[in-house]
């Protein structure tokens, strides 16, 4: 058994007098789905709220980032103005979180123009200090319309597939990365004439000059706090080398680079979104009379990230390189950031209609936020990416919030109303556990709990929570009060006031779960909902009286669930476009080879590694050099999967990998094994990986 009181003590000597919370600012360019919320927001959320449980100092900002290219696209598609855009949106977003519980102290938006000043002030510093690099590139300009061109406003054929309507940045036909060099025959979308390419400066982040920085701060000083793919994707980038970035652009909509002569031209929406957090606490402060500069600017305050996968770079690199050169902010101390959460076998994707939004879920389910919390946090993807699936969901409401927690309470305030009138008599003084081994078992799950949030592993804390509802089963069914209340009734109110103090507790454990959830309980054993600490010990005086029972929950039909998965194949039908569909070919499968015997399938030593590092292997287009823990040891693999994969997204995958292949020198590289792959009949590769995550070295047989 772990020894969680040495991790406790631990990390009491790790208190902070304050702490910044913030979740990552969502594109105000269209609606937001689960996979956002599982991703970011409800681990920030379950996190802020423990800690105010536990009485720290916390303020959770959020806001809606409103500049940049995608904005301006959007405003095209739906033939209006990039502000009617923002303003549209931020409502929307901002209406779904508030609705679904996530207690922000404040959501703040990037075109206030509190955020405009603070991010002008922000560029001013380092500019002032000599902290940019000025270069002078060619870029895309239309003569038409007399301006410079963003890649999604250039539009030509895909190289790759042939695609007549791919943008300077990506196909969205064969989702092929590109840059607007590439395209063939590329116009303008903004006035349909031919880009000419013009000279332009801009000023630029040298991230190379801060490269013995990162690999101190962070190779150094946060290899064993960060999470593995957190880590290994920074590692990556930082071993790759990195290069200055570009913090302008050429662009009408954003906000204008506070230097004389830099007409046209806008802060870079990487630069100035991360800002927003900024600017956000500056407004909350502003709102409660308090002052935000110790929330950025004291080594007493603990800065907290909470993102998705492909926002590490900017925030675990490019935002503390900022924060750095400007000199007087802190450091984040952790970043935390989840996987993808795929959905019914496939990866969310709005455009694709292959995703559940918000603001979907809310219409159809107004009544079960909780059970969504709970159900994204049960499956919340902290180490690789998870799926959502409507028949999961329901299961795990139906067997777990209904048969486990809802059940536990509801046997036990209708057995208090049916033999006690609903009244705890303890003329002793005032009620707590009677039972010693309750009593230890439950201040064990407090310590797990614990150590599970503060290193944040909210779907073991959820867990922890959870056991107190069977604990509270168990015990029930084991003391069965229904039964001795016949011939000896003080021993059933013994019991039964053991499992309402077990209740008490669950109250108060379930609160950044599930607040609605928890009130209810709180309203049930007649105390003020909101009021009860992690701190606080559960007492009930004599005479207290309870509460009428309420169900906590409502069971899910199995028809319910049939209308969302009908749902959710129509919105993607009717978005597929037609130029996309293809004829499908029947294609004969690989014919299987030899028989091999026993000893040689046996000689072969294939055991599960996770990847830690990755990165292209230099002029090559298929070859990615992989750093792969395999549990005996840390080796590099060479494998020909580039085209498949981004060497980023990859980090923290867990592989199957033949250990004792020969070594064998590619490119200059000594790949020490093969990884294991799957390949359907169109090339399409997937890695052969375990279910669920195993420990490095587990052995495949």
């Amino acid at each position: 058994m772990p020894n969680y009181n040495k991790a406790l003590k631990t990390l009491e000597t790790q208190k902070y007098k304050r702490y910044t919370i913030t979740a990552a600012l969502p594109y105000a360019n269209g609606p937001k789905h689960i996979g956002h919320l599982a991703g970011a927001y409800i681990p920030a959320d379950l996190y802020a709220r423990y800690l105010r449980l536990k009485k720290r100092d916390v303020v959770f900002v959020c806001g809606s980032d409103e500049h940049g290219t995608a904005i301006a696209n959007q405003a095209m598609k739906e033939h209006t103005t990039p502000q009617a855009i923002i303003d549209k949106y931020h409502t929307l977003i901002k209406d779904c979180f508030e609705k679904l519980n996530i207690s922000l102290d404040i959501y703040h938006r990037t075109s206030s123009q509190l955020h405009h000043e603070t991010a002008q002030e922000f560029f001013t510093d380092l500019n002032s200090k000599g902290d940019f690099v000025e270069k002078v590139s060619e870029q895309y300009f239309d003569e038409e319309a007399n301006t410079f061109l963003a890649d999604r406003y250039i539009i030509g054929t895909c190289p790759n597939c042939g695609n007549d309507h791919a943008y300077g940045d990506q196909c969205e036909r064969c989702g092929t990365s590109l840059s607007p060099e590439e395209l063939i025959n590329p116009h303008s979308a903004l006035s349909g004439a031919k880009p000419i390419l013009k000279p332009t400066k801009h000023w630029y982040l040298p991230l190379n000059e801060y490269e013995p920085f990162l690999k101190e701060w962070i190779l150094e000083g946060h290899a064993k706090d960060w999470k593995t793919n957190v880590y290994g994707q920074c590692k990556s980038w930082i071993d790759g080398g990195l290069h200055p970035r570009a913090v302008t652009r050429d662009l009408d909509w954003g906000i204008k680079v506070p230097v004389a002569g830099a007409d046209g031209k806008v802060l870079y929406v990487w630069f100035d979104a991360p800002i927003g957090y900024i600017s956000a606490t500056k407004q909350w402060a502003i709102d409660n009379n308090k002052d935000w500069e110790p929330y950025w600017k004291d080594k007493d305050t603990k800065l907290v990230h909470f993102i998705g996968k492909d926002n590490i770079v900017f925030h675990c690199i490019v935002f503390p390189v900022m924060l750095k050169a400007q000199g007087t902010f802190i450091l984040p101390e952790n970043v935390p950031a989840n996987e993808f959460m795929n959905l019914e076998g496939d990866k969310m994707s709005t455009s694709r209609g292959w995703s559940i939004e918000m603001h979907e879920y809310l219409n159809d389910f107004p009544d079960k936020i909780d059970e969504l919390r709970y159900y994204l946090t049960a499956i919340a993807p902290e180490t690789s990416d998870s799926e959502f699936t409507w028949k999961d969901y329901q299961a795990r409401v139906n067997n777990e919030l209904v048969a486990i927690l809802g059940n536990f309470i509801n046997r036990v305030m209708v057995l208090m109303h049916k033999f006690f009138d609903g009244k705890v008599n303890s003329p002793s003084g005032d009620l707590t556990f009677t039972d010693e081994s309750l009593n230890t078992a439950v201040s064990q799950i407090y310590d797990e709990l614990e150590v599970s949030f503060e290193t944040y592993k909210f779907r073991q804390a959820q867990q922890n929570v959870m056991e107190l509802a069977r604990l509270g089963n168990r015990y029930l069914t084991e003391q069965e009060p229904w039964k001795t209340f016949k011939n000896d009734p003080e021993e059933a109110r013994k019991a039964l006031h053991n499992c309402l103090v077990l209740i008490g507790h669950l109250a108060t454990c379930l609160q950044p779960f599930l607040p609605t959830t928890s009130a209810k309980i709180f309203d049930m054993i007649n105390w003020p909902a909101g009021t009860v600490t992690f701190d606080q010990e559960i007492k009930f005086a004599d005479g207290h009286q309870l509460n009428p029972a309420s169900l906590l929950f409502a069971k899910i039909e199995d028809d319910v669930i049939q209308t969302q998965i009908d749902k959710l194949k129509a919105k993607a039908d009717s978005l597929a476009a037609p130029e996309v569909a293809e004829e499908v070919v029947e294609t004969a499968l690989t014919p299987a080879k030899e028989n091999i015997n026993y000893d040689q399938f046996a000689a072969m030593d294939i055991r599960v590694g996770t990847i830690v590092a990755a990165e292209k292997v230099a002029k090559t287009k298929k070859l990615l050099k992989l750093t792969i823990d395999t549990g005996i040891d840390t080796r590099t693999v060479v494998s020909g999967i580039a085209e498949h994969f981004e060497a980023e997204a990859i980090i923290g995958k867990q592989v199957s990998i033949l250990v004792n292949l020969e070594p064998r020198e590619l490119k200059g590289i000594l790949s020490q094994g093969m990884i294991l792959m799957a390949e359907n009949a169109e090339g399409k590769l997937e890695f052969v990986a375990p279910a669920s995550t195993m420990p490095p070295g587990s052995g495949i047989k």
